[in-house]
């Protein structure tokens, strides 16, 4: 098995919505940041790729047809290397909403300090404990410091991040490899795109932000 989708859109941009419709139309399973939540042994790969060091991503991916949302997004070229028959999705959304969304929601989902408490007083005793704060720390350096700046909440800083993402993703991408997407296109150009008839149902719709909180609870509940 081996990559065929690579998702470049940043989170909130509809990122899940895109993965039950790929998963929907055969590309099973796809890869969002939940499932290193749910896998936090994926950590260590994301931090070789952080770092500059070797990825195994075929490792990493067993499993798995397609990827989306973070960290992927940001290792666009490294993964298209990796899988040069893959095709690139970047979801995009209006800046502006993006910001409204991401910054209630992925920008802002460090743990409150009575949950970092908690987790710190367990720490050694309960390994999905450690897990998690293995998760955190490196969201916290590669996707925080690294992609923001160490600065999630500055609108400037946020919205640059984001604009300068998918102006680099369409440079780097020939334009036969690559569709821009909003997901409220539904699925005609998704599935024009990839090859795919077109489902009788509606395109997903989901991730809202009560589900996204909803994981995050359950994530930090350890």
């Amino acid at each position: 098995m081996t990559i065929k989708v690579i998702g470049a859109g940043f989170g909130r941009t509809g990122t899940m919505s895109l993965k039950l419709g790929l998963e929907q139309l055969g590309f099973n399973q796809c890869y969002h940041m939940f499932e290193l939540f749910d896998n936090p042994s994926g950590v260590k790969h994301w931090r070789d790729a952080m770092d500059g060091r070797p990825v195994d991503w075929d490792a990493l991916f067993e499993g798995y047809q397609a990827i989306v949302d973070f960290p992927g997004c940001l290792y666009v070229e490294e993964l298209m290397e990796q899988y040069p028959e893959a095709k690139v999705v970047l979801t995009v959304r209006d800046p502006e909403a993006w910001w409204e969304s991401a910054s209630n929601t992925i920008l802002n989902a460090a743990p409150p300090m009575a949950t970092k408490l908690r987790l710190a007083a367990r720490y050694l005793f309960v390994q999905r404990v450690r897990e998690i704060m293995r998760v955190v720390s490196y969201n916290l350096k590669d996707i925080y410091s690294g992609t923001f700046s160490n600065k999630p909440l500055d609108k400037h800083t946020a919205l640059r991040a984001f604009n300068e993402h998918n102006d680099a993703i369409r440079a780097l991408v020939p334009p036969e490899r690559l569709l821009v997407y909003e997901v409220s296109q539904g699925w005609e150009p998704l599935c024009d795109f990839l090859g795919c008839p077109i489902p009788s149902g509606d395109f997903p719709r989901t991730n809202a932000r009560a589900a996204f909180d909803k994981k995050m609870n359950e994530f930090y509940s350890a």
